[in-house]
């Protein structure tokens, strides 16, 4: 079984190692989306566990021709994540002040200002990150640090990607006042 297709009618047909290379080929990627948002590893592991139990339940709604099987599967354990975050309520503190929005500058700057490699700036911008919602955070994961392109996030996010595009300045504004703030 060399091919994401094969994998998939194996689960279909019930196989067991069609379900095992499925999770030896993408339990990683999975994991590695679910544990930067998820505090402790033990629940990063255990929503891993869930995708795949719900992707092996759910493997005839799967579409090869709308994403690939990664993408299929981080759409799960997105849902799910999101949905763990939010019956956890975790203490998030909103930096949505009307002040945020009077924040000159185009896209290219903010993204500029933002991305400076200072390590004292991408520490500061890691706090900052800890304290958006769920979903921002899930998204900047998502597009940022597994570089996963619009398309493919908004797939995962079940969104267009001109929505998650006015998001991410929405996000970068928001970071980038906050940071001029500490």
């Amino acid at each position: 079984m060399d091919t994401d297709k094969q994998i998939v009618e194996a689960v279909k047909g019930g196989r067991r190692e069609g379900q095992s290379l499925m999770v030896s080929r993408y339990g990683q990627v999975v994991f590695a989306m679910i544990v930067r948002q998820v505090p402790r590893t033990m629940d990063a592991e255990e929503l891993t566990q869930d995708t795949f139990l719900r992707a092996f339940s759910n493997i005839g709604s799967y579409d090869s021709q709308r994403a690939s099987l990664a993408t299929w599967l981080c759409r799960i354990a997105y849902h799910l994540t999101l949905d763990f975050l939010k019956h956890r309520k975790l203490l998030t503190v909103p930096i949505e002040d009307g002040a945020v929005w009077q924040v000159g500058g185009s896209d290219e700057q903010l993204e500029a200002e933002l991305s400076t490699g200072r390590e004292e700036r991408i520490q500061r911008l890691e706090l900052l990150m800890d304290d958006l919602p769920p979903d921002e955070r899930l998204l900047l994961t998502l597009h940022y640090f597994e570089n996963r392109p619009l398309d493919e996030c908004s797939f995962i996010m079940d969104t267009t990607p001109h929505a998650l595009a006015n998001r991410l300045y929405r996000i970068r504004k928001k970071l980038y006042k906050q940071l001029k703030m500490i």
